[in-house]
């Protein structure tokens, strides 16, 4: 049995056969874009931002932040 190898590589690209290299204007288009893009939602980027490393706290010690969960819930009960 023969195989072929081909050492080509199998994805297409938005270039279509032109130059990949990102230009200075394509840049600087993309720098606009963004910032015209990030101002309106500032406040929600930065909620994400905060819940995003609130997940990382509680996933890297979940037993100890459902145990002090499970203790304030305890003492709320026993409060109230």
């Amino acid at each position: 049995m023969k195989s072929n190898t081909n050492t080509s590589r199998f994805w297409s690209t938005a270039s279509f056969g032109g130059n990949t290299e990102t230009s200075p204007v394509d840049l600087s288009s993309l720098g606009d874009h963004l910032g015209v893009c990030k101002s309106p939602h500032k406040h929600l980027f930065a909620l994400h931002c905060m819940a995003d490393a609130t997940r990382g706290f509680m996933a890297a010690r979940f037993m100890t932040t459902l145990l002090a969960l499970t203790l304030l819930v305890a003492i709320a009960a026993v409060t109230l």
